[in-house]
């Protein structure tokens, strides 16, 4: 069982890269992941060889303070934690003493005291202020640093620990107040960004009441806790409220928004029998429902820690940046050494000048807008996801969907709504449409069987009113037969019928001709006489084909169906839909089969189905995505990526979303390593200052954490791009 500490004040990927270099080369330390969103650190670890205190105080050895907490703790966002809060009071209290000093300077010196270009050394009142400024905005970054030097590791606080007290050393009291504000400034700003996408998730939690009307046996009402709410109790939920719980009506008709859920944007009607969601809205009745989870267990509490649980797992290009800057800080640190050095010993520089400009180098080095613009923007993404109905599992999976050059589609429940319905109705023998449908109805509605529920629910839907058959008696796998005043009437499949020895030629004919069209054959039979054959289908869904078209043009090379049903049906959806491959009559490891076939061909490849059934074929495709699985526990748990909803499009969106999400942490990894690269030859080249450094350090961070939360705004549902 892992070990979960909250630890206050982790608010950063810095932080965390720390506590992972701490922690993991402890003995019986087996896996460590953190979740920034909660500010827990989960550790995988043999208690024998390593205990939970000890893990607390090695986390306290690296001035951070833990304590244990549950795995399902909620998403801190509004708790107090003394530790953030003695940042931000640190980091005000640094920019006040730094105002000062430049208030006091400009005005005892003028504004070329005030713009640096005095040649008369600031008073002892202004060099004060200055220095107190840098102590204490350092007062956040000088501990890390000592920490880092005694584990022998040279990280972002080293470098500007050393930029700081080298300022200082040379008479730069100004700048080096400035680099320690605007360095706390900096972590403060990363924390934030951490916050807003908390906050974002946060959201989805506020969405559910947090009390439910629930109506007890004697028919009154009362209002009660929704967490002490029973699954089995009865609620009242009226117009304009929210659902507190899943549940199932039993009472009553509405239309039901379930965005917060499933993203989709129309309304959806609910009647007796429908399952409806925490968190959506009732719109237009009152209605009852019996409860069927508790507010823990509830869609929307699973889909609040898929979210948070997700952004745990890294992504490689999480994990390259990790690594690069691990590599990038001792590198840089070595170059500033030579940039002090080289050139008054090989050249005979002035010493001071070039001092500068290695402390120059150092500031502008800081990989602080490198490191966050990974995380952040990874973080933000999976948020925004899961707002558009979307469950992305891991970080790995969001930047998979953006890879994908093949993706094959189960077809009943995936392609097609999954629920037979009649197409065509063939009368013989002096019949018609209706009399066949009737005499099939008043049969068929004794049966379970999906193709029975089919032809009584087409029946009404025609207003029907079939009369009540006698001796109904199902024969498993065949059909059924029952008494219509008086006469033995029979029912069933095609293959049963010819085991009757009744068919003629002509009429094999016509049910071949059905099934050719994809339909399953029923025949209708009276004592001598066939009276007619009933095709029917599974609805093919309605945006399914221009879904397919937006894959294709999304950059999904191959489009594969892979089916179970019989060749003619599986043939006859992928012509009306558009796909490129069909394969039918396949069992559970034939699709595994056919998904491993498509992995060695096209490297990258998706599996859509239910997920349940397409479980195993879902698990070997490289990105198992799972469609309309609001309330289906098993599919939530089986695939990489649930869509809350049954629309295709869907995955177009993650596509768009995914490309979306890459391509502004390239902007990002671009923009940092571009604006330091340009620093480091000027200041190789003797023509940078400190100012230009920080205030470039410094613009550099912001606008990698405001590009990054872009992912949190508003997009087109369809095509991921935004709004």
């Amino acid at each position: 069982m892992p070990t979960t500490l909250r630890v206050h004040g982790l608010d950063c990927a810095d932080e965390a890269a720390e506590l992972r270099e701490a922690l993991q080369s402890r003995a019986g330390v087996c896996e460590l992941s953190f979740d920034l969103l909660r500010g827990l650190m989960i550790v995988e670890h043999d208690e024998a060889a390593i205990s939970r205190d000890d893990l607390i105080a090695a986390v306290a050895k690296i001035g951070l303070r833990a304590e244990l907490m549950c795995e399902t703790c909620p998403v801190e966002g509004s708790v107090s934690d003394p530790h953030r809060e003695w940042r931000s009071v640190v980091t005000i209290a640094s920019g006040v003493l730094l105002g000062v000093g430049f208030v006091v300077q400009g005005l005892t010196g003028g504004w070329p005291a005030l713009l640096g270009t005095s040649e008369s050394p600031p008073s002892i009142f202004v060099r004060v202020l200055f220095i107190a400024a840098a102590i204490i905005g350092g007062s956040i970054v000088l501990p890390k640093a000592w920490l880092a030097l005694l584990r022998g590791r040279l990280d972002m606080n080293v470098l500007m620990t050393v930029a700081v007290a080298g300022a200082i050393g040379i008479g730069e009291f100004s700048e080096a107040a400035t680099v320690s504000f605007l360095f706390a400034v900096s972590l403060a700003l990363e924390a934030w960004s951490v916050g807003r996408a908390r906050r974002a998730v946060e959201a989805l939690m506020k969405l559910t009441p947090d009390t439910a009307r629930v109506l007890r046996p004697d028919g009154s009402e009362v209002s009660v806790l929704a967490k002490e709410v029973n699954v089995g109790d009865r609620l009242i939920v009226r117009p304009g409220e929210k659902f507190p719980l899943d549940g199932r009506v039993l009472k009553g008709e509405t239309t039901v928004n379930q965005a917060p859920i499933t993203g989709e944007s129309v309304p959806v009607p609910k009647s007796p029998g429908d399952d409806v969601f925490a968190g959506t809205i009732n719109q237009d009745g009152a209605v009852e429902l019996e409860t069927t989870k508790s507010a823990d267990d509830s869609t929307l509490a699973r889909i609040v820690r898929m979210v948070t649980d997700a952004q745990r797992k890294r992504s490689p290009t999480e994990q390259w940046v990790e690594v690069f800057a691990r590599r990038y800080t001792p590198t840089v640190m070595a170059l500033a050494v030579a940039v002090m050095l080289v050139p008054p010993l090989v050249a005979g520089a002035s010493w001071s000048h070039w001092f500068y400009q290695g402390l120059v180098l150092l500031v502008i080095a800081c990989p602080c807008a490198l490191v966050i613009s990974t995380p952040i923007s990874f973080v933000a993404a999976l948020a925004s996801a899961a707002n558009q109905g979307v469950l992305v599992k891991g970080a790995s999976y969001l930047e998979l969907a953006s890879r994908l050059k093949a993706i094959a589609l189960d077809k009943t429940g995936t392609l097609t709504v999954g629920r037979p319905e009649v197409k065509e109705i063939v009368a013989l023998n002096g019949h018609t449409e209706l009399e066949v449908l009737d005499i099939a109805a008043a049969i068929e509605a004794r049966s379970q069987h999906p193709l029975a529920e089919a032809i009584v629910r087409h029946a009404k839907s025609l207003g029907l009113s079939p009369p009540s058959a006698e001796d109904f008696q199902a024969i498993a796998g065949k059909g059924a037969t029952a008494k219509l005043n008086g006469q033995p009437v029979w029912v069933g499949s095609h293959r049963a019928f010819e085991q009757r020895g009744e068919e003629i030629p002509e009429l094999h004919d016509r049910m071949e001709q059905l099934a050719a069209r994809g339909h399953s054959v029923v025949v209708i039979a009276a004592h001598e006489h066939v009276c007619g054959l009933i095709g029917l289908g599974d609805a093919i869904r309605p945006n399914a084909k221009d879904a397919l078209a937006a894959m294709h043009r999304a950059g999904i090379e191959r489009l594969v169906m892979l089916s179970g049903d019989n060749s003619a049906a599986a043939a006859n959806v992928a012509l009306a839909v558009g796909i490129d491959d069909v394969r039918a009559e396949l069992l559970p490891e034939d699709k595994v089969t056919a998904i491993e076939e498509l992995v060695s061909r096209h490297g990258i490849v998706g599996m859509i189905g239910d997920g349940v059934n397409d479980a195993p074929a879902m698990a070997r495709a490289s990105l198992g995505i799972a469609m309309g699985v609001a309330g289906t526990d098993a599919a939530l748990e089986t695939a990489d990526v649930a869509l809350m909803s049954d629309d295709l499009s869907r995955v177009t969106w993650l596509i768009a979303h995914s490309h979306r999400t890459l391509r502004i942490i390239r902007q990002n990894i671009t923009a940092s390593l571009g604006v330091k690269a340009v620093f480091v030859l000027l200041t190789i080249l003797g023509h940078a200052n400190l100012w230009t450094a920080i205030a470039a350090d410094m613009g550099v961070s912001l606008v990698v954490v405001f590009n990054a939360l872009r992912l949190l705004g508003s997009t087109d549902e369809r095509t991921g791009v935004p709004l």
